[in-house]
């Protein structure tokens, strides 16, 4: 199984840590921690990797529905994000495969 699930690269946010900081987000399994993060990321795109910052997002309430047995909330899915710094002059491009 792969530890990383797939690259954002579609957000603002992203693009721009891209451009100034030579850092890339990914979203990662919810059991990898940063040695595996940086290991997979070095090997899947033959880069030199600096450092690695995770987060944790989503799990909290999200919809609250009232249903004939009372109120039921719904939660939103938890995922993990990557942001991996890279060493100076490596960089990756995730639209070359396109």
């Amino acid at each position: 199984m792969s530890i990383i699930v797939k690259p954002i690269a579609q957000s603002e946010k992203a693009h721009m840590l891209q451009e100034r900081r030579n850092q890339y987000s990914f979203i990662v399994e919810d059991s990898a921690n940063k040695i595996e993060i940086a290991k997979a990321v070095a090997e899947m795109y033959k880069v030199e990797v600096e450092a690695v910052n995770t987060m944790r997002y989503g799990g909290g309430k999200k919809k609250m529905k009232n249903t004939t047995k009372g109120i039921s909330y719904e939660r939103n899915k938890t995922y993990k994000k990557a942001i991996v710094t890279l060493a100076a002059g490596d960089e990756i491009d995730f639209y070359s495969a396109i």
